[in-house]
């Protein structure tokens, strides 16, 4: 059981530090002044998904369910 304890702290931080940066790289989500005028259907908002910044979105979503999982695993381990 140490061992699994050791793989899953290890995959815990890199998972951390790995969230840690894709959120640091996600840009603001305030429109800013073109919100007025309408600006936000343009080509790039209509296809945002598809871009890096929708890539970003799917991967933080994707290591935060990984970092919850992992924080409940651990906790359990440990509390045994």
């Amino acid at each position: 059981m140490d061992i699994l304890r050791i793989v899953l702290s290890i995959i815990y931080v890199i998972d951390c530090i790995g969230l840690t940066v894709v959120v640091i790289m996600q840009e603001g989500k305030s429109a800013g002044l073109g919100a007025i005028a309408g600006a936000a259907d343009t080509y790039w908002g209509q296809n945002k998904g598809r871009s890096m910044e929708g890539a970003l979105v799917k991967a933080t979503r994707i290591m935060a369910v990984i970092f919850f999982v992992l924080s409940v695993v651990l906790v359990m381990n440990f509390l045994n």
